[in-house]
């Protein structure tokens, strides 16, 4: 058996992104803000049987982790089916999704039941005003109804994301906390990043890892980092509070993590993508559909991660007068480039 891939960093490949729709039923701000988006060609959006074969492959190169996202993706039909098909994929030790939750209260039990392990659920407020200025939807309470369905369907290690942006809803971290503490549920904050450009992204929205605990640590008293099974590896640096309550940080705008990640993505429409901030991906759909056979898919994945030497998040950081990714208008011209289609 050939010796698993490492990038010209020595980084593996562990953990896959999968995107199974560039669709979503919000419009958050830091994503999604404009009114319309040019779509995926619905033809080109890689079948359920299609993205099993696929993820068996990156499996094959060492991949054990895989996430399913979006967009929104659970507004992809049926699936639950296509969990059933990834569940049975033998070394895949950890499957999992992503997702705004409205429409989790509906879905949960279905998914649990065809094999899914864990939920992340978006949750960035917990002022249903807010939501509606950030997102343009008034589903908070379709939000919380599915973060409640998650743990009666049996989920558990039920993550919370939040998107902190200064000024918005930076006064919420010790209400999250409580939130997630009552739910069963591990709070992620997450810095705000620049990825896409549509949002105007501004660095003095920014509230850093290290401000946030700053906050923290005067509510709560000592605060003390928390090493898991993962360290070093996972994208969350994870933290405890005195009375034992666990919650993360993702500082990827401040302090990346770039020299020990091991994702990849893999968009609704078939391109690998080695860095949420990489310019293009390898394009995976077209020798698919065009007839290649697993040998040749398998060389595709081999060349592409042996050559990664992507650090998109250090040289975002180390930039003198750092803006938006992209402008606007070079987003329209290329949907591949917009935050809802790479499945972060």
């Amino acid at each position: 058996m050939a010796s698993l891939p490492t990038d010209r960093f020595g980084r593996p490949l562990r953990s896959l992104r999968i995107s199974v729709t560039d669709r979503c039923n919000m419009r958050c701000n830091y994503c999604m803000p404009e009114p319309e988006y040019v779509w995926l060609p619905r033809g080109s959006i890689l079948t359920f049987e299609e993205v099993n074969r696929l993820a068996a492959l990156f499996v094959e190169q060492g991949v054990t982790r895989l996430r399913l996202t979006g967009g929104e993706p659970l507004l992809r039909q049926d699936l639950p089916t296509l969990v059933a098909l990834l569940s049975r994929t033998p070394g895949v030790t950890d499957l999992s999704l992503t997702t705004n939750g409205t429409l989790l209260a509906e879905s949960a039990a279905g998914l649990r039941a065809a094999g899914l392990g864990r939920v992340t659920v978006s949750l960035d407020t917990l002022v249903p005003a807010r939501l509606e200025a950030l997102a343009r939807s008034r589903q908070h309470g379709e939000i919380l109804a599915g973060i409640r369905a998650a743990g009666a369907a049996g989920f558990t290690g039920t993550k919370l994301n939040t998107v902190v942006i200064r000024g918005f809803n930076d006064d919420e971290l010790a209400d999250l906390i409580e939130f997630g503490r009552a739910e069963r549920c591990e709070v992620r904050f997450i810095e705000y990043m620049d990825v896409g450009g549509a949002n105007g992204w501004r660095q003095d929205s920014v509230v850093s890892r290290r401000e946030m605990l700053d906050r923290l640590g005067r509510r709560y008293g000592p605060i003390v980092p928390r090493p898991g099974s993962e360290a070093g590896w996972a994208p969350a640096d994870r933290f405890q509070l005195p009375d034992g309550t666990v919650f993360g940080i993702i500082a990827s705008t401040t302090e990346p993590f770039c020299r020990t990640c091991d994702r990849g993505r893999l968009t609704a429409d078939g391109h690998f993508l080695l860095c949420l901030y990489a310019e293009h991906g390898v394009n995976l759909l077209a020798p698919l559909r065009e007839g290649a056979t697993d040998e040749e898919l398998r060389t595709l994945l081999r060349q592409a991660w042996t050559a990664r030497e992507d650090r998109g998040a250090e040289r975002r950081a180390a930039l003198p007068d750092r803006g938006a990714l992209y402008q606007l208008q070079t987003l329209r011209a290329d949907p591949r480039k917009e935050m809802h289609t790479r499945g972060g």
